[in-house]
């Protein structure tokens, strides 16, 4: 935990903005660890804030791109989930609406003992799945609901597993008996260079802050710590990645008032069919989808800057 400590501090530090990191205790046993941003207090007074929550295997020092800019008029804070990056990593359970429960929970409490009356709520692939489900239980703390190319709203296709070649369902079993990361803890002090070699592109959408592998050690050393976030993802999902319990099912349920805005990579594996699907559910409501030209799944480091200024514009249009 000391070389993670280390290495996002090293990220931290090349912020303008200033920032404030500690534990936020969620329940009496477990805390988040928060950042939160913010250049101009008197400006960002009467604005909504911003809460932004990562994805799988990511923690805050991922949105090192975006903070800067984010938190120019406003304040923004940004948690490691439950089980992810220096947040507590408990036991979870092993049934996905019990995990799931526990997720939503973990952020409510958060927000309150933050003293949040509302926030603007972003979450980024599994953030995104989490933040929605947040929505569903708690509507009335949600001012709006950015979608960051989110994970787990499509249902897996009927007969979809008969549709692939034998070796690659065998592949599927095989790797489903086992933690998705635990390669990466077997690397050792060799974790980084895994990292840097499988997911070079990493350094790259990183490029205009280091130079070095400093992304590359951030993101394995958020991982080399017991993988209780990494268990409670993996009882949320099936053999080939597909939500058990699909968000495009319930997302009807998070109240009509509660606008959403979707915002997807054009080049993303995931598909953004379910942002145009919630706004023909939610007719009665504010839906929009924005797609990112030039951007995978990573949008908000791919081409942060335009990420940035529909953030910021999703943001102003709600305060």
């Amino acid at each position: 935990m000391a070389q993670l400590r280390a290495v996002e501090e090293r990220i931290l530090s090349c912020l303008k903005v200033p920032v404030l990191s500690r534990f936020v205790p969620c329940s009496i046993r477990e805390c988040l660890w928060t950042v939160t941003a913010c250049a101009d207090k008197k400006a960002a007074f009467h604005r909504t804030p911003l809460v932004l929550i990562h994805g799988f295997a990511g923690g805050v020092g991922l949105w090192a791109l975006n903070l800067d800019a984010l938190a120019s008029r406003r304040t923004v804070h940004a948690f490691d989930l439950l089980g992810f990056g220096r947040s507590s990593r408990p036991h979870f359970v092993h049934d996905a609406c019990a995990v799931e429960h526990c997720f939503v929970e973990s952020i409510e409490a958060w927000r309150e003992a933050l003293g949040l009356p509302q926030m603007v709520l972003l979450g980024h692939s599994l953030g995104g799945f989490l933040a929605a489900s947040y929505a569903i239980e708690h509507p009335e703390r949600v001012k709006h609901l950015i979608l960051v190319d989110p994970w787990g709203f499509p249902e897996k296709p009927q007969n979809f597993e008969d549709r692939l070649p034998t070796w690659l369902r065998a592949a599927g079993l095989l790797v489903s008996q086992f933690n998705l990361l635990a390669g990466l803890r077997m690397a050792g002090p060799w974790g980084p260079g895994l990292v840097q070699k499988f997911r070079p592109d990493f350094t790259t959408k990183f490029s205009s802050m280091f130079q070095d592998d400093t992304i590359s050690e951030y993101i394995y050393h958020c991982n080399a710590q017991a993988p209780s976030g990494e268990i409670a993802f993996k009882t949320m999902t099936d053999s080939l990645g597909w939500a058990k319990r699909p968000m495009l099912q319930r997302v009807g349920l998070i109240a009509p008032r509660v606008s959403i805005s979707f915002i997807y990579g054009a080049k993303s594996w995931i598909d953004c069919s379910s942002g145009y699907w919630t706004k023909a559910l939610r007719s009665s409501s504010c839906v929009q989808v924005f797609i990112i030209q030039g951007a995978g799944h990573h949008v908000y480091a791919d081409q942060y800057k335009a990420f940035n200024h529909c953030v910021q514009k999703i943001c102003d249009s709600q305060d």
